[in-house]
């Protein structure tokens, strides 16, 4: 049986680590890297989750054990380096 893994309550990062060059509500230019999305509100969590306009790229974003670790700091590492190796 697969299980799926759920974001970890509190993290927010994949709303901060990575470039997102999709407009977002809030920043019609997206975002860069290391920046908070304006969508973030204080609990770490995305006010944009399940909506229409919440962007593709934030859609694609799907927690892993890879990608979250053990803690948000590894999570925010992981996307970090992540986005490093992706930088044009």
């Amino acid at each position: 049986m697969v299980t799926t893994m759920k974001c970890r309550v509190g993290c927010g990062a994949c709303c901060i680590a990575p470039s997102i060059s999709s407009p977002i509500p809030g920043m019609p230019n997206g975002k860069p890297a290391g920046v908070r999305c304006i969508q973030l509100n204080e609990d770490n969590m995305c006010n944009l989750y399940g909506r229409k306009n919440r962007p593709a790229v934030c859609n694609s974003f799907q927690p892993s054990e890879e990608m979250c670790g053990q803690s948000a700091q590894e999570a925010y590492a992981y996307l970090s380096r992540l986005e490093e190796q992706t930088a044009i």
